[in-house]
């Protein structure tokens, strides 16, 4: 009788079920990068880990910016085949995280995605936690592996353990995915032929508040003809075994000669050798190139965490039992400052 009685109650009352479980077709919004008119290959990495979420999958992309660039940047993402949406305002002029936050929840508001996802770039750490507060959600950070629209990877412990997680709250699912985890397909032939529309965003209700904490102060970058760090093929990186920054010009000097990244210990930016833009680690840039060199570097455990993905480690130091050696696949104990000369000598020039 009980039990007669209890499916009775249930039949009379609506099921209620998780997002988890039954959700409408998945829709991403991507928080796209540009600079000089171009989408960052961050953003196409995006672009990628987006695509795996479903089969049946809408993705738009999301720039703001305003004059050329952002319209050429936006003939750009176009080109990548999801839709696209673009912010034109003198107000999202600079990539400051408190206007794109704003602009994020009253795109969501809108759209009613079922997943925002950005590159674990300086640009999406600054935003995406911001967004997520407004629109009361959990993000999920540093994704390395989609295996389904709520579950997902990422690494703990600087990278010595991977954690599987499961997404039960309300949309939009927010995510930062490392970009190096979702390499990008070479470009279609015809992927010009086929450019997706491009919609502007009313910014008529954009609150003023969000737009005046925090102030552009200026911009500065090496002019030098270098691959980025965060997608080069080759990365060279030097560590405090260098000693000063004037021994570090040889680490510049080889990597000039392969066509490669400089990049550095947080040891070496510490001491002033390099500036921070190259560090790489847990708390730099994550890089996972065909081959990286590593030079006197001892293979601190969140150096590792952040290129220990890398297709071919090779490492010269001098300390036999430096833990460098561990993640190595070649490794060579000898002086740098006798091997990096000679193996720069001996290279041919880049053609």
């Amino acid at each position: 009788m009980a039990a007669r009685a209890l499916l009775r109650a249930l039949s009379r009352r609506p099921l209620h079920f998780s997002t988890a479980t039954i959700s409408r077709s998945a829709s991403t919004l991507i928080l796209a990068e540009h600079e000089n008119g171009s989408i960052k290959a961050q953003t196409l990495s995006a672009v990628v880990a987006a695509k795996s979420l479903s089969e049946e999958n809408s993705v738009s992309l999301l720039l703001a910016g305003s004059g050329r660039s952002l319209k050429e940047a936006a003939k750009h993402a176009a080109s990548c085949h999801p839709s696209v949406l673009i912010a034109d305002s003198d107000k999202f002029e600079y990539p400051i995280a408190e206007p794109w936050a704003k602009l994020v929840q009253m795109v969501q508001q809108s759209g009613g995605y079922s997943h925002i996802v950005s590159a674990s770039s300086s640009f999406g750490k600054s935003i995406l936690p911001r967004a997520a507060a407004l629109l009361d959600v959990s993000p999920i950070t540093d994704v390395i592996e989609i295996s389904g629209s709520s579950q997902f990877v990422r690494p703990i412990y600087a990278g010595n353990a991977l954690c599987a997680v499961r997404y039960t709250g309300a949309n939009p699912c927010m995510l930062s995915i490392r970009s190096t985890s979702f390499p990008v397909p070479p470009s279609s032939a015809d992927s010009k032929s086929n450019e997706a529309p491009i919609s502007e965003v009313d910014l008529s209700t954009l609150d003023e508040d969000y737009l005046g904490k925090t102030r552009y102060v200026g911009h500065t970058s090496q002019d030098v003809e270098r691959p980025d760090l965060g997608s080069a093929r080759i990365v060279v990186t030097g560590g405090r075994g260098l000693k000063s920054a004037e021994n570090f010009k040889m680490i510049e000097k080889l990597a000039e000669k392969l066509g490669a990244a400089v990049g550095a210990t947080r040891a070496a930016v510490d001491a002033g050798f390099v500036p921070n833009d190259l560090q790489v680690g847990q708390t730099g840039k994550i890089v996972a190139p065909e081959l990286y060199l590593a030079f006197g570097v001892s293979g601190a455990i969140q150096h590792i965490a952040g290129m220990r993905d890398s297709k071919v480690i090779v490492a010269v130091n001098k300390d036999a039992d430096a833990p460098i050696f561990q993640v190595a696949d070649y490794g060579l104990v000898g002086d740098l400052f006798e091997v990096i000369p000679e193996l720069t000598e001996k290279l041919p020039e880049k053609k």
